[in-house]
């Protein structure tokens, strides 16, 4: 006897079809974990026209100031601070260096989204011309930033210099995994060309 065929289940598609979602959402969130977990900047770090910042972490700047008075690079973008936002606001622990390198800095006002950094990085990098670019970040923000780096900097060379943050030293906690999750789940929205139609959107608000 012939097997009695199946009816459409729209409800039983859906169940299936989250599982198998749930499934790849995991399988690529394992490797996203591991990608972050062993970051590190490349081992010498090549010269570069100029090194970015991206705010979020006082040890991200500190870094790339450290980077600057080592000479890595030229000029330094502090891309993503606040109005009214100054150096001396970010450099409290490297006075020196920001008093002696102040003419090479600038500090960006406008970013306020990943999508924000790479468009005042994109100004900055065509104002002076440069075709290498160090990027400094939190380890687990690095892919996201790289993919929204590399979409508006097509042309341009682009390290990535990753910083461990003291939220990521508990890297097992469930703060830093619910942390981790959604910075995921955003990096896969950014590589989905959703980040862009975010950026078009409040671009139209008024």
């Amino acid at each position: 006897m012939a097997r009695r065929r199946r009816r459409f289940s729209l409800p039983r598609l859906l169940r299936q079809s989250l599982v198998w979602l749930c499934g790849l959402w995991l399988a690529g969130f394992a490797v996203f974990l591991i990608a972050v977990f062993t970051s590190s900047p490349p081992n010498p770090l090549p010269p570069a026209d100029g090194i970015v910042a991206l705010t979020g972490g006082d040890d991200r700047v500190s870094e790339a100031m450290a980077l600057l008075a080592n000479r890595q690079a030229p000029r330094l973008l502090i891309s993503g601070a606040g109005r009214g936002t100054y150096l001396g606001d970010f450099t409290k622990d490297d006075a020196t260096t920001a008093t002696q390198y102040a003419a090479n800095i600038t500090i960006g006002h406008m970013a306020g989204t990943t999508h924000g950094n790479a468009e005042e990085t994109a100004d900055w990098v065509a104002a002076h011309h440069m075709h290498t670019l160090i990027v400094v970040t939190a380890d687990y923000h690095m892919p996201r930033a790289l993919q929204e780096m590399q979409a508006a900097l097509p042309q341009v060379v682009l390290i990535p210099y990753p910083v461990r943050p003291p939220a990521m030293r508990k890297m097992l906690s469930l703060p830093t995994l619910r942390m981790l999750a959604g910075e995921y789940t955003k990096y896969l929205a950014v590589r989905c060309g959703l980040g862009q139609l975010a950026g078009l959107l409040r671009q139209s608000i008024p």
